[in-house]
């Protein structure tokens, strides 16, 4: 329900605030997402004999923390 133009305080509208803790939190769960997608790409590129792809996409996200090793999506050891 729309409320009336003379009820709308334009300085409270849009997103909360968050806290340094949440930026935080919210960040190391969108990395966690970001990695476990990559790891589903890189496992079907793997599954379907596309070794040299996955190793090419590794090596644009290295972030990840993924290598491939005899055809199979592996921890990088660093």
């Amino acid at each position: 329900m729309m409320k009336p133009i003379g009820e709308i305080d334009a300085f409270s509208l849009g997103r909360a605030n968050l806290s340094d803790e949440q930026r935080k939190n919210l960040r190391r769960e969108r990395l966690d997402q970001e990695k476990e997608d990559g790891y589903q790409k890189l496992a079907e590129l793997c599954r379907l004999g596309e070794y040299d792809a996955a190793r090419h996409l590794v090596n644009r996200n290295l972030g990840w923390g993924y290598e491939i090793v005899g055809g199979e999506v592996m921890e990088r050891e660093d």
